[in-house]
């Protein structure tokens, strides 16, 4: 078929090698010193540096939204097939706009950072911190028992209130942060979509409550019986792997 202006119109623009080197270097990340055309060394380090930016947040470094999503998607399957708890908590900046009409967008931008430098410093190897979208963080805590939950999101919630961020003028500003967290259903085959707008919930609440403060929903104690498992087992699309 000829290519015509309206089918070029719908095909992404292609990425060039010097494009790709742009990004990388904007970014921040170093390559190896390239020894040749056929360097595989480089050529890997290229294809990973790639990799992290398609996954990261610019500003911040953490996880972007759909890194997040991927990995929620993926935690949603383990807890049905499990039964392990997952905590999914939502984090909002408290009055951000605030920061950004009174000393504007470049003071805001070092307070995300901050931010997520704070939310960085919570977490364990296992866990997952991104920029869900501009002033709003997640996170997925798997294996998070509910007899811990509250505690563990009071924590974030202080480490965040700790921190000072200074400004281009030199005055020193902090933030406080609401949180919303809800726990997967185990033994039950969800959406990562109904686990979010849950924790969603437990944030709008913590707001309305006069924001700086976590709401949690806790998991309900349900029974479940072996011949449910098995149903839950093999409707999986992991099943190959526990045959």
């Amino acid at each position: 078929m000829p290519t015509t202006p309206d089918s070029l119109s719908t095909s992404p623009p292609a990425l060039s090698l010097h494009g790709a080197l742009q990004l990388l270097q904007q970014s921040g990340r170093v390559l190896p010193e390239r020894k040749g055309a056929n360097d595989v060394v480089w050529l890997q380090a290229l294809i990973d540096g790639l990799c992290d930016l398609s996954s990261r947040d610019p500003l911040t470094a953490l996880a972007n939204r759909r890194h997040f999503e991927l990995t929620l998607a993926s935690e949603v399957d383990r807890v049905a097939r499990a039964g392990e708890p997952a905590l999914v908590l939502m984090i909002d900046i408290d009055h951000f706009k605030r920061v950004n009409d009174e000393h504007g967008h470049n003071s805001g931008d070092l307070v995300l950072k901050a931010v997520a430098h704070a939310l960085f410093q919570c977490i364990r190897p296992m866990d997952t911190v991104a920029r869900f979208g501009g002033e709003e963080f997640a996170m997925i805590l798997p294996n998070c028992a509910p007899s811990f939950a509250q505690a563990v999101a009071e924590r974030i919630r202080a480490q965040v209130g700790a921190a000072r961020v200074t400004l281009p003028g030199g005055e020193v500003v902090s933030v406080t942060v609401s949180i919303g967290g809800a726990f997967a259903p185990q033994w039950v085959r969800s959406s990562a979509l109904l686990w979010v707008e849950r924790a969603d919930q437990q944030l709008y609440l913590a707001k309305s409550q006069g924001r700086n403060r976590a709401c949690l929903e806790l998991p309900t104690v349900s029974i479940v019986t072996a011949e449910e498992k098995g149903l839950l087992f093999g409707t999986s699309q992991f099943q190959d792997y526990i045959d």
